[in-house]
């Protein structure tokens, strides 16, 4: 009985490191949903840009709506991207590295370059954090600014909008580039 017991053991590990390839799941699921996004994205773009060339320069309000759906597919772009750095991510964390990323001729890349869950996350926080901030301003674009509480709204909503893209960018502890090799 205690010959069996090794065995079992091994088995099970065995089986229980395979297992980690259903992570293969989200991994295409999210590649597919960004290049979902991404077609999305240009489609929107695409649509707006033949609307805005048509409209009439007079018609502010068209004009910024149009723009709005232009934010719109950069939104989209954000979003796709956010899920293939998800699906990158899921990939090197529990399956395997990505060689082709890190190959002679392809250089760093830091997109790939997730060794944790924590960077994982981080990384995708900055993508979430400027397509919100996207969104903010597809909005912000057909905000009516009639009255001195509007007016005091959209500018607390710029002050907001400029401190979170700060603290994205590494707010007070954010590193200088330098001019030296």
């Amino acid at each position: 009985m205690r010959r069996l017991s090794p065995l079992i053991e091994d088995l099970f590990e065995r089986w229980l490191w395979k297992f980690r390839l259903i992570a293969i799941v989200p991994v295409v699921m999210s590649l597919l949903g960004s290049g979902a996004t991404f077609v999305s994205g240009t489609s929107e773009i695409w649509h707006s840009i033949r609307l805005l060339l048509d409209a009439s320069p007079e018609d502010s309000r068209t004009v910024a709506m149009l723009l709005g759906e232009l934010v719109g597919g950069v939104d989209l772009y954000l979003i796709g991207i956010a899920l293939m750095i998800f699906g990158y991510g899921v990939y090197e964390l529990l399956i395997s590295e990505i060689e082709a990323a890190r190959g002679p001729d392809a250089g760093s890349n830091g997109l790939l370059d997730i060794r944790s869950l924590d960077a994982l996350k981080e990384k995708l926080v900055k993508v979430i954090v400027v397509a919100l901030i996207v969104s903010a301003f597809k909005s912000m674009l057909i905000f009516p600014i009639d009255n001195t509480t509007n007016l005091l709204v959209f500018s607390g909503s710029v002050l907001l909008l400029s401190l979170s893209a700060y603290l994205v960018a590494g707010g007070p502890n954010r590193r200088q580039p330098t001019d030296s090799p």
